[in-house]
């Protein structure tokens, strides 16, 4: 069963175009990452409000991805982007 992961952050002001080629260069990474599903983007140009939604295997597969690029420096060049560090949940599939 997968989980999905949400990161919610907010794009400083006038940096969204650099973003977004950081982005191009860098998605194709992610989504081969061992684990992941999908990632999808989501931006509200009026608030600069920005979400990544994704699905993994599992938690630990999201949390293996996130220690492989905070210790390559990605995270850092990502929050570089940003108004402060992300707000990350895990959700849990509900099957009824």
């Amino acid at each position: 069963m997968s989980i999905w992961v949400t990161l919610e952050m907010t794009v400083e002001a006038g940096r969204f175009d650099a973003l977004s080629a950081f982005l191009q260069q860098n998605l194709p990474n992610v989504r081969g990452f061992d684990g992941a599903f999908q990632v999808n983007l989501y931006y509200d140009p009026e608030t600069r409000a920005f979400l990544l939604q994704e699905e993994w295997t599992s938690k630990q597969h999201h949390q293996a991805y996130l220690n492989f690029i905070q210790n390559a420096g990605v995270m850092d060049a990502l929050l570089a982007f940003m108004e402060g560090a992300p707000e990350v949940t895990y959700y849990e599939r509900m099957v009824m």
